[in-house]
């Protein structure tokens, strides 16, 4: 088959790479499914709510009927938490495809999106898979710095993507520096605010991006269910916005994208505090486990507002995969962030007391 089909832009992706799967490291290196332990993907630890399976398992009779393409009561259930009406809101197959929705509906090829350095790799992705240019503009302390992203908006910038948290360094902008940066954005570029892990951060870091929303036009809100809701494997995610950027990108959306039991498992979740409540609580208690762990071996670590832990294992280029390979023979699987441009890390997921446990041993270990 000839290589010249399809645009440049799109042959030269390299596609995303997820975490390893258990099984497949089961498979690579001989070991026991049952015992390996994942801190890869930033996944919920607790696995998914009680309350939305049994959901999915009252949806289960309808499965062979399609689902509601316009999936009203997930859209109602996200509009009675976050105040906004049914028409500001556009589901997504996970966040990211919230992410993609948004390059492909603002951004023509050559026009230009702006992100930051350590932004979460989808941004490029994104960004190249509909031939734009990408503007990275340099981290500040491994996060977002606001005042460069604004300067380096050029005229023909469509597009910013802010994730907040950040992943994969864990980085957080307090809510009056977001407040700034979107009032000195001209309002013909959309900006995306994704937030992930949100709900993991304190009380008193919390703020209400939707509020903004009712302000600022060109802005998008993203959120997932795939983080502290526990609900990574259905794949839901959703954007708040006015209509003015939810119409446009629904109209690409394809209809289907919110499968029935994922609209199901995600109505039940939205409403469940107490697991909301337990997850955090968790991710608090685990996250002080590792830092004391790693603050007793003397490794640097980026302060996180996440579900996870951005760690230095090694003062060479190669540390991060050789001691992501070490782990994996123990049946530890993080993630390497090489391709983040960060060779020496490892990004550690939060997981329950005995998986960090493990996890901090086998460090020790190989650390030696």
């Amino acid at each position: 088959m000839s290589t010249s089909l399809g645009p440049e832009y799109v042959r030269a992706l390299a596609p995303y790479q997820a975490g390893k799967p258990i099984a497949e490291v089961a498979r690579e290196f001989g070991l026991d499914e049952s015992k390996i332990i994942k801190l890869a993907s930033n996944e919920n630890p607790l696995g998914m709510p009680e309350s939305a399976r049994l959901a999915m398992q009252q949806a289960v009779a309808d499965i062979g009927r399609y689902p509601d393409a316009n999936g009203f009561d997930l859209k109602a259930a996200i509009s009675a938490k976050y105040g906004v009406p049914q028409d500001w809101i556009t589901l997504g197959n996970g966040s990211n495809d919230i992410l993609e929705l948004a390059a492909h509906a603002f951004v023509q090829p050559k026009q230009s999106v702006v992100y930051a350095q350590y932004g979460f790799l989808v941004y490029a992705l994104a960004t190249q898979a509909v031939g734009a240019r990408a503007i990275e503009v340099k981290a500040k302390d491994f996060g977002h710095d606001l005042q460069a992203m604004a300067a380096a908006i050029a005229d023909d910038t469509r597009l910013v993507f802010i994730a907040n948290p950040n992943n994969p360094t864990g980085t957080f902008l307090p809510a009056a520096e977001l407040e700034a940066f979107l009032k000195a954005v001209p309002q013909h570029v959309v900006v995306v605010i994704d937030e992930a892990y949100n709900e993991y951060l304190s009380a008193d870091l919390q703020y209400e991006s939707t509020d903004w929303v009712r302000t600022f036009p060109n802005l998008i809100v993203s959120r997932t269910m795939s983080k502290a809701y526990g609900l990574a494997g259905l794949r839901v995610g959703f954007a708040i916005g006015q209509p003015g950027v939810t119409d446009l990108l629904n109209r690409i959306r394809q209809p289907f994208n919110v499968n029935s039991l994922a609209q199901a498992a995600a109505v039940a979740a939205l409403t469940d505090k107490a697991f909301l409540q337990k997850s955090a609580e968790v991710n608090a208690q685990g996250y002080k486990q590792l830092i004391q762990a790693f603050d007793s071996l003397g490794l640097t670590y980026v302060p996180s507002y996440g579900n996870f832990v951005l760690v230095k294992v090694g003062d060479d280029d190669g540390a991060g995969a050789r001691v992501n390979l070490a782990l994996l023979r123990k049946g530890i699987i993080v993630r390497p962030v090489g391709n983040y441009g960060l060779p020496q890390w490892l990004r550690v997921t939060v997981g329950l007391p005995e998986e960090n446990a493990a996890f901090i041993a086998a460090l020790k270990t190989i650390l030696g």
